[in-house]
């Protein structure tokens, strides 16, 4: 039995060493520059990166991935785990030297994991070294470019003495309401988390076998926990390939992403909500008339709020191509628990709780009843083999009956070992215990409730309204306000409340629009203000219209809403037409 990925890469490259794991478009065009790597390859090169850290004596420590996207980087966290060294991916450096929060972000990560060495390709290593007057840190950093390591380390390569609670790396969460941690992920929590994400997407043998191997096609960030965990990790767990590209292409062109799918054929790729959301927005016919998408069997969408506008529109739009509706498959996961909690069923469609099946106290009770199925709240599947659900009163601690909406606990195999050296976030979060039920539960600060054993998803507690003693969820508002004019973002919207003096909290939505309804911004404030008051009773403070692309979001694209909240009271947003009225 594989006690680690490294024995199961050891495993395929022994009877698979010709396979293809990786192929990644350079350009992220099909017929462009493409890499690939195999089986036996990518065992040879991350023995030799694992021989190099070895050699120096570096096993047990933090090793820092700073990589642009590509194959080198997977080649350099297996080496780290192949040299029973602790991961820690990061952001690469180049061309952002002038960016401070990302420098001052790399700085945090390096001091909080006290990495002992850096690993990198060419570039990244020498934009480092050109930055050493800004991270004078580095002095005492061994920083290598993993290209240089030769072949011929591996042949010194060692195999790791590994136990299911030995740390495998630390993913920094993204910070959506706090400061970033360092998740402790264990080769354990691996194992578990892609043995729950291959039985809930249906990653059968026979299905490998149906798809030839080509089960993944992915642009996702691999130093976010969904793109690596995900498409990258569970590649290398069964063995299969997985097509990659760069999410600045995927940005730049996002119908590379599905011309991807229709050339490869895989049967798993998804992204965030606004993945969709962008690929809706450049549906042109021709585009439409070129791509096969009937092979896409989960189409998975997570890390911020699943929108069922968003479903819709896209399988109208791209069932002219082939796809289905049943392919759409909303989940929910936090770095905390590796990464996948719940997630659907293959081949049935999303479920959708509109405000009657939820008897008025779903999240999306009054948009429901005004605005139809398209405010319905989306259900994120239900929990994997081996995992834990409940929904607990944040306060009592108690855990809460079903239909009633409080804050989500999980318990399972796959939640991680704590924060690095954080010992008491790592007991409040980690270490929560339900009366009734055994063991310890992971505090996840989301919000949502159980219906037929479905989790819904409805907010961050944190982020939780309390308005003239009614609770409001910021998701909902956001949605309200983006549905009242084409020109809203969809996910470009942050909903929060301020203190009103005498008057109590009150909300605040401020809301990224297209450029071209520069004229229309009066129009556009007084539809935002009726609508959040015809679905919620709720007259809003103040309606800001900003710049797109300028609202606060972390790596994985969710909304910050306390940095729009202090970019707000601050006075430095950027605004569409003008200052902010207070």
């Amino acid at each position: 039995m594989a006690r680690s990925l490294v024995d199961l890469l050891t495993t395929h490259a022994s009877r698979q060493p010709d396979r293809t794991a990786y192929r990644y478009l350079l350009t992220g065009d099909c017929d462009g520059e493409i890499q690939d790597i195999s089986y036996g390859r990518l065992a040879e090169r991350s023995r030799a990166v694992a021989a190099w850290l070895q050699e120096r004596g570096l096993a047990g420590s933090r090793a820092m991935l700073l990589y642009p996207p590509g194959i080198e980087f997977i080649c350099g966290y297996l080496g780290c785990l192949s040299a029973g060294v602790v991961a820690v991916p990061g952001l690469p450096p180049q061309g952002r030297s002038q960016n401070h929060r990302a420098l001052l972000r790399m700085k945090r990560l390096i001091a909080d994991a006290d990495a002992k060495v850096i690993l990198g390709g060419r570039e990244a290593i020498a934009a480092l070294a050109a930055m050493s007057e800004h991270l004078p840190e580095l002095a005492e950093i061994t920083c290598v470019a993993t290209e240089d390591i030769p072949d011929e380390a591996a042949g010194s390569w060692r195999e790791p003495d590994l136990t299911a609670d030995s740390v495998a790396f630390l993913q920094y969460t993204s910070g959506s309401t706090s400061a970033p941690r360092g998740v402790m992920v264990t080769h354990g929590n691996l194992l578990d988390n892609e043995r729950v994400i291959t039985e809930r997407m249906g990653h059968t043998p026979d299905v490998i076998e149906e798809y030839d191997h080509e089960l993944f096609v992915s642009w996702l960030p691999v130093y976010h926990d969904m793109g690596l965990i995900g498409p990258v990790l569970n590649a290398a767990y069964l063995g299969v390939t997985a097509t990659l590209f760069s999410p600045l292409h995927f940005l730049q062109r996002p119908e590379r992403w599905l011309t991807a799918i229709s050339r490869y054929r895989p049967h798993t790729s998804g992204g965030p909500n606004f993945a969709y959301e962008l690929c809706l927005k450049h549906a042109t016919p021709d585009l439409l008339d070129g791509l096969d998408l009937s092979r896409w069997k989960v189409a998975f969408n997570g890390a911020e709020p699943v929108r069922a506008a968003t479903l819709r529109r896209f399988t109208e739009t791209f069932g002219a191509a082939g796809f289905r509706r049943e392919a759409l498959y909303p989940c929910y996961g936090l770095a905390e628990a590796t990464l996948i909690v719940t997630g659907g069923s293959v081949e049935a469609p999303p479920t959708l709780a509109t405000a009657t099946a939820t008897d008025g106290t779903g999240p999306h009770a009054g948009a429901a009843e005004a605005r139809s199925a398209d405010a319905a709240a989306v259900g994120s599947g239900r929990p994997g083999p081996g995992i834990t659900v409940v929904i607990a009163d944040p306060e009592s601690q108690e855990e809460l009956p079903e239909g009633e909406i409080g804050e989500i606990w999980v318990s399972g195999a796959s939640v991680a070992k704590g924060y690095w050296r954080n010992a008491l976030a790592t007991r409040q979060t980690f270490r929560a215990t339900l009366r009734g039920r055994e063991g310890r539960f992971l505090r996840t600060g989301d919000l949502g409730f159980l219906r037929d054993g479905e989790l819904f998803v409805t907010g961050r507690l944190k982020d939780l309204m309390v308005i003239d003693g009614r609770n409001h969820y910021p998701q909902d508002l956001e949605l309200s306000a983006e549905m009242s004019h084409w020109a809203l973002r969809p996910g470009c919207t942050a909903a929060f409340s301020i203190d009103g003096g005498r008057d109590g909290e009150q909300p605040v939505v401020v809301a990224e629009t297209a450029p071209e309804a520069a004229g229309e911004s009066e129009k556009i404030i007084d539809l935002i203000r009726g609508a959040i008051g015809e679905a919620h009773g709720l007259p809003v403070r103040d309606v800001v219209l900003v710049h797109p692309g300028t609202i606060p979001k972390t790596s994985s694209g969710k909304i910050q809403r306390r940095a729009s909240r202090a970019a707000y009271l601050d006075g430095t947003l950027s605004l569409v037409g003008g200052p902010a009225t207070r």
